[in-house]
């Protein structure tokens, strides 16, 4: 074989090897998507620690995509054209203003009627039953009830369909009692003082309930809370963070899924001031993801997420 020939024959077969090798593709990574306002990580952080101070509520890294999708409406009303704008509208002289709007907006208020339905339940056969026994022993001249993170007030509406029915139930003389529905958010505060629902509540009300529910003389989409019942309950905004004027004592409270967005040291600071407004005996109620173990040694675990005061 001449070296000719060799030479060419080795060409060839680089040249097949290149050819069986696969080729290496490279695909340009995506760009992230333009948001419509800019929100960097200090526009975030900084933010985040404004929600803290003023709420209590923690805002993990995880949660800026959550922050930027509830508060962008603000920016558009504002004409505000970035978060770091916004920050800067926060801290100016009509700052102060917006913070109601700011707080409004980043409060989470996922509620229904009914909602955790074995709370009702031992609240009807044993929290009421226990304050009404203890008023006709003379112990105690009135019954108290709060709603601490009542939303737009359907745990509170519900509430008062339980205790109301009790009332009726016992035939109990008209006593002094009342339900204390409490919120940050004002705007969901005024549509529990209206008591005005959509019609799917009618499936989330138990049957024996039902009578406390009336169509709306203004839109048939929607029914309405009885007057009767809505006497029972007063509305009132307030942050859990900032001084409470109420003093109590309360015979229950329904603090649900309201601590799982505070630190650890918030949840202890606020489990005191709820436990130092319950009577002896009396019943705090918690979200099914919260627990207060070892957090107050005056409480006693009755149930799931139900603590009573022993002391």
């Amino acid at each position: 074989m001449t070296e000719k020939k060799f030479k060419l024959m080795t060409r060839k077969k680089e040249t097949s090897a290149v050819a069986l090798k696969p080729k290496v593709r490279f695909i340009a990574k995506p760009k992230e998507q333009t948001r419509e306002f800019p929100f960097s990580d200090n526009d975030f952080s900084t933010l985040a620690d404004l929600i803290q101070s003023r709420t209590g509520i923690v805002m993990k890294d995880h949660k800026k995509n959550m922050v930027y999708g509830r508060l962008v409406r603000r920016l558009r009303a504002l004409n505000i054209g970035s978060f770091s704008d916004y920050l800067h509208f926060l801290a100016g002289n009509r700052g102060e203003g917006e913070i109601g709007n700011l707080v409004n907006a980043i409060t989470t208020n996922l509620t229904r009627f009914f909602r955790e339905e074995h709370h009702f339940e031992h609240l009807s056969e044993v929290g009421l039953p226990d304050a009404i026994k203890a008023i006709k022993q003379g112990k105690q001249d009135r019954l108290r009830l709060w709603s601490a993170g009542c939303s737009s007030g359907e745990e509170a509406y519900s509430m008062a369909m339980v205790l109301d029915q009790m009332l009726n139930m016992r035939s109990v003389p008209e006593i002094n009692t009342k339900i204390l529905a409490t919120d940050l958010d004002s705007n969901m505060l005024e549509k529990g003082r209206l008591g005005d629902y959509d019609q799917v509540i009618r499936e989330q009300v138990p049957q024996k309930y039902s009578i406390y529910i009336q169509p709306s003389s203004l839109n048939a989409n929607k029914c309405h809370i009885s007057n009767h019942l809505r006497d029972y309950i007063a509305f009132k905004q307030l942050n859990l963070l900032s001084e409470w004027p109420m003093k109590g004592p309360f015979d229950a409270i329904f603090c649900r899924n309201v601590m799982i967005y505070f630190d650890h040291k918030t949840k202890v600071e606020l489990t005191n001031k709820l436990v130092d407004l319950l009577r002896p005996g009396g019943w705090l109620y918690l979200g099914h993801s919260e627990n207060l173990l070892d957090v107050d040694k005056r409480l006693d675990l009755y149930g799931r997420t139900i603590y009573r005061r022993i002391t």
